[in-house]
């Protein structure tokens, strides 16, 4: 797509990848931040983490199993609430120990088996060795992101508002939720493979957490988020390449820094500081 700017196939996959991965999960990330559901976005990273780790060790498609693996913990976590009476936060510190447990148990055993696995790809990512179709499907699910966003933008506001009043407004609060978690599962799942299932934590909260320190309402968000995201990606590709450093880790500690001074820079914490 952006061979026409990139002469470099690797690079051009690189930051095409990137630049994908970036605008799928930082929509999203703005969506989980305003809900104050953060734990979300960890619990459905690791659900593909140990989906994926499943796949390699049953010697089928690791990205579907982590899609199938990823949807079925976001199908659980209502329910399983509901069952045993405990809080959405509970639940999900469960979910998230146990797929931990799970894609820990089968790294560890195929390296006990000498089943020659490296998890270095899985756990950090691997942009650089991504098929054309692969980077295909993270463009569809990222187009599908926004399409979702537009077609629900005032049923999502409301939902990130209050979801009982949502409710008592005549919106399928269930149905949207769950909408949303099922895009969450298959993004996360798709850009595993990106970022790795310990960095794209980093992708999903901290673009929106730097839009939230420069915008006031969420429609802002949903385009600064994204942007920084991109930008931010493809430095941290051309920085990768240039000096011979990995990618994915890199990235994630420019994210750190630029987050850093956006708090630094932020206006909000300058009204803050005046108050006092």
């Amino acid at each position: 797509m952006f061979e026409f700017f990139i002469s470099n196939n690797i690079v051009c996959h690189a930051v095409e990848a990137m630049v994908f991965a970036s605008i799928s999960c930082s929509i999203l990330g703005v969506i989980i931040s305003r809900m104050n559901i953060s734990s979300i976005g960890f619990t459905m990273s690791h659900a593909a983490f140990a989906g994926a780790a499943l796949g390699l060790f049953l010697g089928t498609n690791a990205t579907l199993v982590a899609i199938l693996f990823s949807i079925a913990i976001a199908l659980l976590i209502g329910p399983v609430s509901d069952k045993t009476k405990m809080s959405t936060d509970t639940t999900l510190g469960v979910m998230f120990a146990m797929t931990m447990a799970i894609a820990i148990f089968f790294i560890s055993y195929m390296q006990y088996i000498g089943k020659g696995f490296s998890a270095s790809g899985l756990l950090f990512g691997d942009v650089i060795s991504l098929y054309r179709e692969e980077i295909y499907s993270i463009a569809v699910i990222s187009a599908l992101t926004i399409f979702f966003i537009l077609l629900f933008y005032k049923e999502i506001l409301a939902l990130m508002f209050n979801m009982k009043i949502a409710m008592a407004s005549g919106i399928r609060t269930k149905l949207l939720f769950y909408a949303v978690l099922f895009i969450i599962a298959v993004s996360i799942a798709l850009n595993i493979q990106i970022v790795g299932g310990l960095l794209i934590y980093v992708w999903l909260v901290v673009p929106a957490a730097i839009a939230y320190q420069f915008c006031y309402n969420v429609r802002n968000m949903f385009i600064v988020a994204p942007l920084v995201a991109v930008v931010v990606s493809i430095i941290g590709v051309w920085a990768g390449f240039e000096y011979t450093l990995p990618i994915g880790p890199l990235t994630a500690v420019i994210f750190t820094v630029v987050f850093a001074i956006s708090v630094i820079l932020s206006p909000k914490r300058r009204i803050t500081s005046n108050k006092f």
